[in-house]
């Protein structure tokens, strides 16, 4: 009976976890993958900023708000932010690495 007791409460427990599991949507195709239309328009306006045609997507997390990407430019792959959205346009481009210059 404790046996039982025991399993029944492993399984539980089990359930709980995984229902405190959530998709947050955050995404990202630094991993290799095709850029979606929020991140290309992020990396052709931050090309355009920085007039360096060397751009790397390094990370961005979708939200309905707008798709937060990350992109590292140049060799050193200085790092900017930009808010990219799905009809292509893009706001908040910025230097994380000197923000004063802008």
């Amino acid at each position: 009976m404790r046996r039982l007791i025991a399993l029944g409460c492993s399984a539980l427990a089990l359930t709980g976890v995984t229902g405190c599991m959530e998709d947050t949507g955050s995404s990202s195709s630094a991993g290799g993958g095709t850029p979606n239309v929020a991140e290309q328009a992020c990396l052709r306006d931050v090309t355009r900023e920085t007039g360096n045609g060397d751009v790397t997507l390094l990370d961005s997390s979708f939200s309905q708000a707008g798709t937060e990407v990350i992109a590292g430019v140049g060799a050193q792959r200085a790092r900017w932010r930009c808010i990219g959205y799905a009809d292509g346009t893009t706001a908040e481009i910025m230097s994380l690495t000197d923000e004063g210059r802008l």
